[in-house]
């Protein structure tokens, strides 16, 4: 069987496929936002349909492309693993590229942290953060932020406080206590009990891009180590680089005990996640020979994740992309604050590198009132859709809102763009932002459908 045969045979099939055979409900979504593209190519931070139309990708396969789409080291990497007959997944073996691997992780995070498990992606990373925990300190809550996201796994989704994914689906695992973020003394009061194994928390809370206050991570820090719990750092997202540093916590000077990553590690090819944490915690885990393999990954160690994760952090340190990210996203955020002050639905842009939120709340002039309870009526944080729609739909830009119910589009793009991105960027949201303040009739159309649309699939029409 020819790939390229069968993707020219069939190559128009792929909505009519998922809606037989897949998640209807998302092309149902794709269909009414007019986000139904046929993508034939990816190249960088750009996608290409059918007719030749290219798109900006401020998306990023949810930050998994922070190198761009098929990126070339990567492709030479794993083409090399794939002709060398390469023995791979033995189990009773230990495996050459994932020592390798392993000992770049080892030198690039903080420096008490010096043994990986490795896994196929971020929710597994988070699950063997809480196993680690809950074993080496004997101990059994484990302390999550409200607004957080960790991943959908049961363990993961028990710490993750976003109610909307866990509906439905309970009971939760026992002991996981939720308390707000970048709050210190619900933290400490959550942890003076002295029976929790765990704190996990994001550095910057990814639905929303909240960033906490300057001594919140230190002390939260501290006050696991004071009260005998492990911190736990989820740097799925904001790691490698996303936030302008190899990992977000180095922003404010802190070393967890547990760090996790996932999402660009992958090159944007084969998943793979990484959990990097003490000495003293792994060897309490892994503490005989019979214990040897207590936890584990099948495909967690395979040859095509380990080479994409060595060329990955090549190319980090290759290209200055890491240096690249803080400065170009400083540049959009400087290039789009000045439509803050322009526009009353538009109240505040925030974030770190190429991590990047623009937040929109109610309007006070009448029209636009209006227009934005119209919109909120029909589903919570549906207005930020009247910015992401018209940036796909008119500008080609691919973007997100940051989290269910938010009013916050999100930018999470390739560590890759170029000043004229950057342009492109500040020219579509500028347009884009002024006409969703026209009022009624710039807001009509669209936001009929939305809400038209809304309202029926809370009715499960």
């Amino acid at each position: 069987m020819k790939i390229r045969d069968l993707l020219q045979q069939r190559s128009k099939e792929n909505f009519s496929l998922h809606d037989q055979y897949l998640n209807s409900q998302m092309v149902k979504v794709l269909k009414t936002i007019g986000f139904d593209r046929h993508y034939v190519k990816a190249q960088g931070a750009y996608l290409y349909d059918e007719n030749g139309n290219r798109y900006l990708d401020l998306l990023s396969g949810f930050g998994v492309f922070a190198l761009g789409r098929n990126h070339p080291e990567i492709v030479g990497a794993l083409k090399d693993v794939l002709t060398e007959d390469l023995p791979n997944l033995v189990q009773l073996d230990v495996s050459l590229l994932a020592g390798l691997l392993a000992e770049k992780l080892v030198a690039l995070t903080p420096e008490s942290l010096d043994r990986v498990f490795f896994a196929n992606s971020g929710t597994e990373t988070i699950e063997a953060a809480i196993k680690f925990s809950r074993f080496a300190t004997r101990k059994s809550k484990i302390i999550f932020c409200r607004g957080c996201y960790h991943g959908l796994s049961l363990g993961s989704l028990s710490a993750t406080g976003d109610d909307h994914y866990k509906k439905g689906f309970g009971p939760m695992v026992p002991d996981f206590v939720e308390i707000p973020f970048n709050d210190l003394a619900a933290l400490e009061r959550a942890l003076s009990q002295g029976d929790v194994a765990a704190f996990i928390t994001e550095p910057v809370q990814g639905h929303g891009v909240w960033i906490p206050d300057e001594n919140y991570l230190p002390e939260a820090a501290r006050l696991t180590q004071k009260y005998g719990a492990l911190f736990i750092a989820d740097e799925i997202q904001t790691g490698l680089g996303r936030t302008g540093k190899w990992w977000a916590v180095e922003h404010w000077g802190v070393e967890p005990d547990i760090l996790c990553m996932a999402k660009a590690l992958s090159g944007g090819f084969v998943p793979v996640g990484a959990l990097v944490c003490k000495e003293w915690i792994f060897s309490r885990v892994f503490n005989r020979m019979d214990r040897a393999v207590v936890h584990g990954s099948t495909f967690g160690k395979n040859n095509l994740a380990m080479a994409a994760g060595l060329a990955t952090l090549e190319v980090l340190e290759s290209e200055n992309l890491i240096e690249h990210a803080a400065r170009t996203g400083k540049m959009i955020v400087d290039a789009l604050r000045p439509l803050v002050g322009e526009h009353e639905c538009f109240t505040e842009i925030r974030g770190l590198g190429m991590m990047i939120a623009l937040q929109f709340t109610e309007p006070s002039s009448l029209s636009l009132k209006l227009s934005w309870k119209m919109l909120e009526a029909a589903n919570k944080g549906l207005f930020s859709q009247m910015i992401t729609v018209p940036l796909f739909q008119k500008h080609r830009i691919l973007s997100q809102v940051a989290g269910h119910g938010m009013n916050i589009v999100k930018f999470i793009p390739p560590l890759i763009l170029t000043e004229d991105d950057v342009r492109w960027i500040t020219v579509a949201i500028s347009d884009v932002i002024a006409d969703a303040h026209r009022g009624p009739a710039a807001v009509w159309d669209l936001g009929k459908t939305l809400a038209t649309q809304a309202v029926r699939m809370k009715a499960g029409i």
